[in-house]
């Protein structure tokens, strides 16, 4: 082969390595991203924001506050269609159903009924896409063709006080939610692929926080944010690992997942402050340490985003806050309030939040003052969904429909 031949085969390649990296990288498969910790990767911020989104198409999906899923050029929408709870899969590029799994369910009824469709994200892994419906049904769906694998729900009669909000994690093959309602929960595994159950741990009942996955001395653990406790388990067997009392306090209920950094972990949003702590291995068992606690309210329906040690939310006056994550101390607080109910993103070069107000709002990360670059409206209807953002593109669900929009 010549010498040019051979360079463009590698170019050629490169190109191809770069473009499946790409891609990869863009994807959301689940609640907050790959790793859970609203970290986007593949996004390009632009050099000037515009004062407007180009909308490129919007569909309508029917009513919720999940937010959705990305993997490859399949988007995955959970939202209530009259009395179906219905999992949508949408073509990226054009918008188009590319296919529909449907079953009925009983209406939100009391207070949460000005929110009746689901609030889970789904979660995409293995080739499946599982979600949790507002009255506790535990679907297993084929990516490809929205077939049912399994479905659950033997678990409908009790739920939380504003109905299931967690969205259920993936593991190593194994499907985990935690189910039922006030004092009276089930932590449950099943296998992926065949719905067949691996463990239980009965306990405490579930918040509006979702589960996430940390390494202590190599050891992988899943932590679950309860009604009254901040839990280690052991996620082959379910093997509770250690507990940290965490009581909600001023009424609040936690909707705040835990935020991993190493083997430190931050929590918020019961009412009690920021806290972090440290696990570790001591002989054959685990220990729990508090490395520092902000006594300022802290959050209250939206979970921080940790980046380059600085620690962003909103709190629960609905202003964005930071603090230090190494310290506990608070850096800065803007005046302007957003929404306690808002989201944050980390998107490289600089923050986005999304508010219930349809407001995309970019700012820059800073340990000293709130810059705030952009603000723009995204919606004529409430959002309650976080943005989905993806090369030059945002996705946003808000209460109706699911729009993609350009940053040119």
């Amino acid at each position: 082969m010549k010498r040019t031949n051979r360079w463009r085969v590698g170019a050629v390649l490169c190109m191809f390595l770069f473009s499946i990296s790409s891609v990869c990288a863009q994807d959301w498969p689940q609640w907050r991203g790959p790793d859970r910790d609203g970290k986007v990767s593949g996004f390009t911020t632009p050099q000037e924001w515009p004062k407007e989104l180009k909308q490129v198409w919007q569909t309508k999906v029917g009513l919720g506050d999940a937010s959705i899923a990305l993997v490859g050029e399949k988007l995955y929408v959970f939202t209530r269609q009259g009395d179906e709870e219905a999992i949508l899969c949408l073509n990226a590029g054009s918008g188009d159903e590319l296919w529909r799994n449907a079953y009925t369910t009983p209406a939100v009824t009391g207070p949460p009924g000005s929110h009746p469709g689901p609030r889970s994200t789904p979660t995409v892994a293995d080739g499946k896409v599982v979600t949790l419906g507002v009255n506790g049904v535990l679907s297993c769906l084929n990516a490809a063709d929205g077939n049912v694998v399994w479905r659950k729900d033997e678990y409908t009669k009790t739920v939380p006080e504003f109905f299931t909000a967690m969205s259920p994690i993936v593991v190593d093959g194994m499907c985990i939610a935690h189910l039922g309602g006030k004092d009276n929960g089930v932590l449950l595994a099943f296998d992926l692929a065949s719905g067949a159950q691996k463990w239980k741990w009965e306990g405490d009942g579930p918040t509006y926080s979702s589960p996430v996955l940390m390494t202590v001395e190599g050891m992988k653990q899943l932590v679950v944010q309860t009604e009254k406790n901040l839990i280690g388990f052991d996620p082959v067997d379910g093997k509770l690992l250690w507990q940290i009392a965490t009581p909600n306090q001023r009424r609040f209920y936690s909707s705040s997942t835990p935020i991993v950094d190493g083997q430190t972990l931050i929590v918020t949003g019961q009412g009690g402050g920021t806290k972090a702590y440290k696990i570790a291995k001591q002989d054959d068992k685990f220990v729990t340490e508090e490395l520092w606690i902000n006594e300022e309210p802290g959050v209250a329906f939206n979970t921080p985003v940790l980046k380059n040690g600085l620690l962003y939310g909103l709190n629960v006056a609905g202003n964005i806050f930071c603090l230090n994550a190494k310290t506990g101390k608070s850096a800065w607080t803007d005046s302007n309030r957003i929404d306690r109910f808002g989201s944050i993103l980390d998107a490289g070069s600089v923050l986005v939040a999304l508010s219930p107000k349809s407001e995309f709002i970019v700012f820059k990360p800073s340990d000293t003052y709130y810059e705030e670059v952009a603000r723009i409206k995204v919606s004529e209807t409430p959002i309650y969904a976080h943005p989905l953002l993806a090369g030059n593109h945002v996705f946003i669900k808000d209460q109706e429909s699911v729009t993609k929009f350009s940053i040119e």
